[in-house]
């Protein structure tokens, strides 16, 4: 094929790819704007073909409900790996610049995409300018691959989050309750069917005293230091000082029927309550009222937990009738996010170290769910309870969980890890280490 005709057929081309009205559509063949001109040939910028939308690569918006779901529990070494071989066909094929492996269950993905080499796949360009030569590939080497994707193999590699699947202690508890309104007292609060607050010396195991004042039995607990709030089925939540002699106490009346849950929060200024009204209420350390109401529930609200991350963030989670797990910025009254968990929520808790939580079910899966927050991703799914998990505590460690349920047996699993907080801890020492 001969120069001349070349030139015309390419011509051709770039006359047919140019839209109607513009002014290159006459008969003279004219150089548009979207076109780059390298030596004397003309080649088309196809500027209409976006790559990385047309073929939805690691764009999580563009997926399929399934897709993100399959996506979201990918947590092994192939997931790893299938992330890896993506990112090196896309610095091949599409020129993306990427240097380390993108984490699949983080939004490294995006960030990676956001930053990348947007050329067009039909763009060259001739670089006169010298790139360093630690960081080219040597003149002699063999491989095909690009500068940027040597980086992206050569980068570390995150280790997998391996989380058991099975306890690895399992002991019996001869009649633990199966009672979805009853909650274990922290360390040395006891409530009793007949309406009593027991307190109890652990190490001594011997009753203190016998705290009066309910009309009906006693299934919610919360300690705030020195004080001690109960909720019962006669509706009030009582808050006493156990340092001071009865009958000195606060009453607080807002739910319609049994309170079911209480939680403290960290800097012990709010009491969250749960309530078999389906309500969950948000009360401050001095007024009777509450300061706070939400309503979105459909079931009883047993399961609250404040997170230690984010000063005003409350999860709770629903009983049968709802299951689902919302979050609330208590700073602001909004609702902010929720999920339809699929059984009966009894119980939630935060991890010390990291932004997870996991939450404990009943009807009809009777599971152990680990969540990353604020996606919503589940981290991992326990089981081996056959009754309801209704009973919830962490090690003081932050590290493991142990559960309870109407099955009589206790459970202890290791979830949740320190090692990221251990890992930003020393960052943070030895920055002041140079300062100093």
């Amino acid at each position: 094929m001969d120069q001349d005709y070349e030139r015309r057929l390419l011509r051709q081309i770039n006359h047919q790819n140019v839209p109607e009205g513009h002014p290159s559509k006459s008969g003279y063949a004219a150089c548009s704007p979207g076109m780059v001109k390298s030596g004397d040939r003309f080649i088309p910028t196809r500027a209409g073909s976006n790559w990385s939308i047309n073929f939805h690569y690691a764009n999580e918006n563009c997926w399929s409900p399934n897709q993100n779901q399959r996506a979201k529990d990918a947590s092994t070494d192939t997931g790893k790996d299938a992330v890896a071989y993506a990112a090196l066909l896309r610095n091949e094929l599409l020129g993306a610049g990427i240097e380390t492996v993108p984490d699949p269950h983080t939004d490294d993905r995006r960030h990676t995409i956001l930053t990348q080499n947007t050329h067009s796949l039909f763009r060259y360009t001739i670089h006169t300018k010298r790139v360093p030569f630690d960081n080219e590939i040597s003149p002699y080497s063999l491989s095909p691959l690009s500068n940027k994707s040597h980086k992206l193999l050569r980068s570390p590699r995150k280790p997998a989050r391996k989380i058991s699947k099975i306890p690895f202690k399992v002991l019996d508890a001869p009649e633990l309750q199966d009672d979805f309104y009853l909650n274990l007292g922290s360390l040395v609060a006891v409530g009793t069917h007949k309406g009593f607050v027991q307190i109890w010396d652990a190490a001594g195991g011997r009753k203190l005293t016998s705290l009066e004042g309910h009309s009906a039995r006693v299934g919610a607990l919360a300690w705030n230091g020195e004080q001690l709030s109960s909720g019962s089925r006669d509706r009030v939540i009582l808050q006493r000082d156990v340092r001071t002699p009865p009958p000195v106490e606060r009453r607080l009346q807002g739910h319609r029927q049994e309170v079911c849950g209480l939680k403290w929060s960290p800097d012990h200024q709010h009491l969250a309550s749960g309530g078999n009204d389906n309500k969950l209420l948000v009360w401050n350390s001095s007024s009777l009222l509450p300061v706070q109401q939400y309503s979105d529930h459909l079931a009883a609200v047993k399961a609250i937990a404040w997170s230690p991350h984010q000063h005003g963030l409350l999860a709770s989670g629903g009983g049968t009738a709802d299951r689902c797990l919302r979050f609330w910025n208590t700073l602001t009254g909004q609702a902010l996010q929720s999920t339809d968990t699929g059984s009966q929520v009894c119980n939630l808790a935060w991890s010390k170290h990291a932004n997870e939580l996991v939450s404990t079910h009943g009807y009809s899966q009777n599971q152990i769910l680990v969540w990353k927050y604020p996606s919503l991703t589940q981290v991992a799914k326990l089981t081996g309870h056959s009754y309801r998990v209704l009973y919830l505590a962490v090690s003081p460690d932050g590290e493991a969980i142990v559960t309870g349920a109407g099955d009589e047996t206790l459970r202890f699993w290791n979830v949740f890890s320190k090692t990221r907080c251990t890992k930003e801890s020393k960052s943070v020492l030895n920055l002041f280490t140079r300062i100093r």
